[in-house]
Order: C-alpha cells, then structure tokens, then sequence
C-alpha cells in the first residue's frame, strides 16, 4: 500500500472516531514523537565512543585501512 492511500485512510478513521480511538491515536502519536527524538546511544555510551575518537586521533589505538580489513577477514574464515 502506497504511503498516501495509507495516509487516506488513517485520516478516514480519524474522521469518524470518537474521542476514544483519538485518544488512543493521539497517545501512539506522542510516543512515536518521542521515541524518535530520543538518542539512540546512553550517556556512558556517548563517553566511550569520546574516550576512543581520542585516542585514535592522538595515534594511541590501533586502526586498519579496509584492506587490512578485508585481508583480516578473509583469514578469519575457517
């Protein structure tokens, strides 16, 4: 179904519901609302990735060019 025939017929529903189903619509609403605004990641989360951009910036941990990667990867295989 097409993103505008689905948006149609939620705004048929919301045309004739009555204050239950719009309670109800307008409560799924405002946690979709807000589930999508909150981050994704905890604050100790954020403070890890923090703590290894510096020290991959400052060349105190170790990174791999894709290659390397892919090479790594192709020997892991067992």
């Amino acid at each position: 179904m097409a993103s505008s025939d689905l948006r149609n017929r939620v705004k048929e529903y919301v045309d004739t519901a009555d204050v239950r189903l719009l309670k109800m619509i307008e409560a799924l609403a405002e946690t979709y609302h807000n589930e999508a605004h909150e981050p994704s990641l905890s604050e100790e989360q954020y403070e890890i990735l923090d703590c290894r951009r510096e020290k991959h910036y400052s060349g105190h941990s170790k990174s791999f060019s894709w290659d390397e990667v892919r090479q790594n990867a192709r020997k892991a295989k067992p």
